[in-house]
Order: C-alpha cells, then sequence, then structure tokens
C-alpha cells in the first residue's frame, strides 16, 4: 500500500459515520470512494472529493459490480471499510422471519460478501486492510435489539476468524465497536411491524426511549472517523477497538470482569427492566 495515499472504499457514507469518514479521510489525502444503495453526489472539496458508488450491500451482482468499477478506476483497492447497516428494534418474538433476514443480509452478509469480493484484488497485490464497523451492541445483548445485537456479534467472530485466515498474507483486519453517537441512527431506527404489542410494546417504548436520549446526547461522530484515520496509517492494528464515551467503554470492561447475572442486573436497571 502507498503509505502517503491509499485507495479506500466506505460503505454506506452518505449519512452518519460513513459521511464522517469518507470526508475525514478524503481531507487527509487518501483516495476515496463511498458508496450509497442510491445515486449521490460526491462529497468533499474538489480537492479532495468523496467519489460516490451506487452498492447495495445485500445483492451479489451490485457488490461485484461496485468492486470492479472500482478497481478498474482505480487500479486496486488498499482499504475496505465496512460501514453501511442497518438498526431493527421490537421484541425477538414480535420480528418476523423476513424482518430478521432483512437486518441480516445488510448488517452481516453484506460485510462478508465485500470482503470475500475485495480479497482476490488484495492477495494480488500483497495488502490490504479490512476495517469493519461492529458495535458494542454485539458484546452486549440489548433487549428490544436483539436481532442488531446478534448481527453485530456475528461480525466479531467473521473478524476473528478472517486475521487469522489472512496470516502471511500482508492484509490486516480490525473491528471499530461504537457506543452511542449522534448520528442518524436514531431517526432511521427501524420498528418491526408487530413492535408495538401488547404483551412488549409499552416496555420497549420505555427502553428505546431510554436508547434515544443516551443517542441523542452520545458522542461525537467524529470521533470515530479520526480514529479510523489512525487506523488506516497504522503499521498494525489490533483485534477491535471500542469508541465512545467513557462510560461506555468502562461497561465493556466491566462486562469481561464482573459475573455475568451482576452484569445482566445493571442492565435492567439501566433500561427500568422489570
Amino acid at each position: 500500500m502507498n503509505p502517503d495515499k491509499k485507495t479506500i472504499l466506505v460503505t454506506g457514507a452518505s449519512s452518519g459515520f460513513g459521511q464522517q469518514i469518507a470526508l475525514a479521510l478524503a481531507t487527509a489525502g487518501h483516495r476515496v470512494f463511498g458508496s450509497s444503495r442510491k445515486p449521490q453526489p460526491d462529497q468533499g472539496n474538489p480537492a479532495n472529493p468523496v467519489r460516490m458508488l451506487v452498492l447495495d450491500v445485500t445483492d451479489d451482482a451490485s457488490v461485484s459490480t461496485c468492486i470492479r468499477q472500482l478497481i478498474h478506476e482505480a487500479d486496486g483497492i488498499d482499504v475496505l471499510i465496512n460501514n453501511a447497516g442497518s438498526g431493527l428494534t421490537g421484541a425477538i418474538e414480535d420480528c418476523s422471519s423476513a424482518e430478521v433476514d432483512w437486518q441480516m443480509q445488510t448488517n452481516f452478509y453484506g460485510p462478508v460478501r465485500m470482503i470475500r469480493e475485495v480479497l482476490p484484488a488484495m492477495r494480488k497485490q500483497g495488502a490490504g486492510r479490512i476495517i469493519t464497523i461492529g458495535s458494542m451492541a454485539g458484546h452486549a445483548g440489548m433487549p428490544y435489539q436483539a436481532i442488531y445485537s446478534a448481527s453485530k456479534h456475528a461480525l466479531e467472530a467473521i473478524n476473528e476468524s478472517l486475521r487469522l485466515e489472512l496470516g502471511g498474507s500482508g492484509i490486516d483486519a480490525t473491528i471499530v465497536c461504537p457506543g452511542d453517537f449522534q448520528t442518524g441512527f436514531t431517526d432511521a431506527r427501524v420498528f418491526a411491524e408487530k413492535a408495538d404489542s401488547a404483551l412488549h410494546g409499552a416496555q420497549m417504548k420505555t427502553t428505546v426511549s431510554i436508547y434515544e436520549k443516551d443517542e441523542r446526547n452520545g458522542a461525537n461522530p467524529g470521533d470515530v472517523a479520526r480514529l479510523i484515520l489512525k487506523l488506516v496509517n497504522a503499521r498494525t492494528l489490533k483485534v477491535r477497538y471500542f469508541v465512545g464515551k467513557p462510560d461506555q467503554r468502562l461497561g465493556m470492561l466491566l462486562k469481561r470482569m464482573i459475573p455475568a447475572r451482576v452484569f445482566e442486573t445493571l442492565i435492567r436497571l439501566i433500561y427500568k427492566l422489570p
């Protein structure tokens, strides 16, 4: 990889983390491609634009076409940042199979498709970097966001396995796990069709209102962009990185140190669960 200017693809770059990450990388002088499911105007400034491509990570043909186009234009790819994602809300028993599949197609199968598609080019050049955006929710199952948590937890296994499979290839991988941030995630939250059920609706609304308060008062998404900028240029990558407010990072540490039942009790208290 050129240490001064890398070719980078950021999925889901039309808003939120993706947009901030893409602009930060472009401003730093990298050649940045962003993606969105719908056509978007190029972002950034004239000197460092983010070249926007159309990409649906849930579609094999779309992924293949996007990567072929990028490699044709840039003659390779140095860094993939798996950022595209969505958030499904609803109790497990209120989420249909179709809704579960939709969540997993976007948050899990999407990154897997992207990794499979870029690896041949990275192996050919003997270098590359794959950075996947996970979530602290992938380390602690969150009530009424169980399917979202599961999709992010699955990415943890993908990242750990991928790092082992890439040994000796010159390609490195990591996962970045944000806590609550002030992004468009809150407004883009998708509720299961039956989320407002007689059994779970009232408690779900109470719990989700706490999520939304934490999100709207969350950390600055620029923190994630700055971390990604460092990781793109880092000599080596750790297995994972937690990023967010100090209390949430502390929560991830406590989960590994205290008994599971004690951590569960803390979650019940925080989110006003019976």
